[in-house]
């Protein structure tokens, strides 16, 4: 066989294939494709809450109360003097009996125990935006309050303004992900057609949990003395918003 026949009969061969692969390629016109899409946006957090405690034991239920309700009292003072603005609730007051402890199992006909003192309790939560001057802050109510936990986050103010910038994010991204699929498919972008936005998955496409995390929380349980205490350091960090969205895309 000639060189020239070959030639014609490899070119006839190559048609014949992408002609039998085009005859076998799936037809995507009018196809509805679902298109999940992600956002999100970080920003250093400007808000903490805090919170304080205050505990007493003593045989006398009146004494420990008084105790808690005075020590509360001079406690609350401290904090509005350091941090005017903050928001201030009092909460989780408690009276609790405290029983000597068992060495042996009781018989069931001996007497109800009584109690050898009694606990009592109450906690302190301040929210504020005044970061520059937390440490002093805590520092001065920890004199007579213990420092029972901290939960950095963003302010609701904060919160509104990133609100466009998340959704900006998460449409941005619903479209990088449409002209992939459109080009894996074969098709122009233009051809795709978007149907419904589903933001936030509001049509359980997407899980839950999209909620802005605290970045950092610490932990303190126990009360201090009525002494001066050193300012601690606190490093707020920076909470992450996220966004879900679902897009229904129509090829034409």
């Amino acid at each position: 066989m000639s060189r020239y026949r070959k030639l014609v009969l490899l070119s006839f061969l190559t048609v014949a294939s992408l002609s039998a692969h085009a005859q076998n390629k799936v037809q995507t016109t009018g196809a509805l494709v679902v298109v999940p899409a992600y956002g999100e946006v970080r920003h250093a957090n400007d808000q903490v809450r805090v919170t304080f405690n205050i505990e007493e034991q003593d045989k006398d239920k009146a004494a420990a109360a008084s105790r808690v309700n005075l020590k509360m009292k001079q406690g609350t003072d401290i904090l509005k003097r350091q941090d005017p603005q903050a928001i201030l609730q009092t909460r989780g007051y408690y009276t609790y009996p405290v029983y000597p402890e068992e060495t042996q199992p009781r018989a069931s006909t001996s007497k109800p125990r009584l109690p050898t003192g009694w606990r009592v309790g109450q906690y302190l939560d301040a929210t504020t935006t005044n970061l520059t001057s937390l440490p002093k802050t805590v520092a001065a109510v920890q004199s007579l309050l213990g420092l029972n936990g901290l939960n950095f986050g963003l302010s609701d103010a904060t919160s509104k303004k990133l609100d466009d910038q998340r959704i900006a994010a998460t449409y941005l991204n619903l479209n990088q992900r449409i002209g992939s699929i459109a080009r894996a498919m074969g098709r122009s972008e233009s051809d795709a057609v978007l149907d419904t936005i589903d933001f936030e998955g509001s049509g359980n496409y997407a899980p839950e949990g999209a909620m802005p995390k605290a970045a950092m929380m610490m932990r303190s349980a126990a009360p201090m003395d009525s002494t001066q205490v050193e300012e601690p350091s606190f490093e707020p960090g920076e909470t992450t918003l996220t966004m879900r969205v679902v897009g229904k895309v129509r090829f034409k």
